[in-house]
């Protein structure tokens, strides 16, 4: 498999594969690479919804944030980031819709607030914009390996409280108080992911991070701020600009996203499926109950 470097620190660009038709023994190596990388830009490939989800289960359980309200017997839709209505109009900047875009835009990993939390993000190009609209990645397991150690200290043993409507609220209040975005009890994860495959370290923190356990609130919020300042510096962040066709995978436990801003009168669509980090992916060790 041939693979080029997407920065000195993370990522690589993988050639010569189509992921749309990918079988087991190069799904083998995407997932070496993955591990080993921590993210993986595939360009010019035609994969539809159906080929989508063939992927993601071969990385495990995909993420249905509906389940709880889906009917018996419906079928998994595929998320779409997007600012698009069905009508095929665009929602206006200061929309609910838009500002949980938004929210998007400060640096997470997708679903620390869920009690399972999520392995891998695979992030599809459907519709891009001209200018801005760039997904950004920030790579926790460099930032980690090179974080001072008075730093570093003060936060390896401990335990970091996550509730999806704290991110939301720093955007919008009305926007946090929506009920979809209490719909899980805030959820307790170890500060440290360490790579069950290849034993390697990442911080794992994220916009929705509120507390640090045993920390009076100013002193974890003022840690937490610190730590994802540290590790989203530009020496271990990449930002992709989309090209239709892009898939653009990375590993949650080692690794921040965010979006940036675009002219929000262009349409811009990404499909995004999340799968479930299980005890294979170390899941189980990160769990505090308390």
């Amino acid at each position: 498999m041939h693979t080029t470097p997407l920065t000195d620190r993370f990522g690589v660009e993988v050639h010569d594969i189509d992921l749309g038709t990918l079988d087991a023994d190069n799904f083998a190596q995407v997932r070496d690479a993955f591990e080993t990388h921590s993210a993986l830009l595939f360009r010019n490939q035609t994969i539809d919804d159906a080929a989508h989800m063939r992927l993601a289960l071969m990385f495990g359980p995909i993420e249905d944030r509906e389940t709880d309200t889906l009917e018996v017997g419906k079928e998994f839709k595929v998320p779409r980031v997007s600012n698009v209505r069905e009508d095929g109009s665009v929602t206006p900047e200061m929309d609910l819709h838009t500002l949980n875009l938004k929210a998007n835009m400060l640096w997470h990993a997708d679903s620390t607030f869920l009690p399972k939390p999520a392995l891998v993000n695979i992030l599809i190009g459907r519709v891009v914009t001209e200018t801005g609209g760039a997904t950004e990645l920030a790579c926790t397991r460099a930032g980690w390996a090179d974080m001072p150690p008075a730093l570093k200290d003060r936060i390896r043993d401990r335990a970091v409280w996550h509730r999806l409507s704290h991110s939301r609220a720093r955007i919008s209040p009305e926007l946090a108080a929506l009920p979809m975005f209490h719909k899980w009890p805030d959820q307790l994860w170890r500060a440290v992911w360490r790579n069950p495959v290849n034993g390697a370290e990442a911080l794992y923190i994220a916009s929705h991070a509120f507390a640090v356990e045993g920390m009076e609130n100013d002193e974890g919020t003022k840690l937490i701020d610190d730590l994802i300042a540290w590790v989203t510096q530009p020496q271990y962040t990449y930002a992709h600009q989309w090209r239709v066709g892009d898939v653009l995978i990375w590993d949650q436990r080692a690794v921040l996203h965010r979006g940036t801003a675009w002219n929000y009168k262009e349409p811009r669509v990404l499909s995004s499926i999340c799968v479930t980090a299980t005890a294979t992916d170390g899941v189980d060790a990160m769990r505090v109950i308390v």
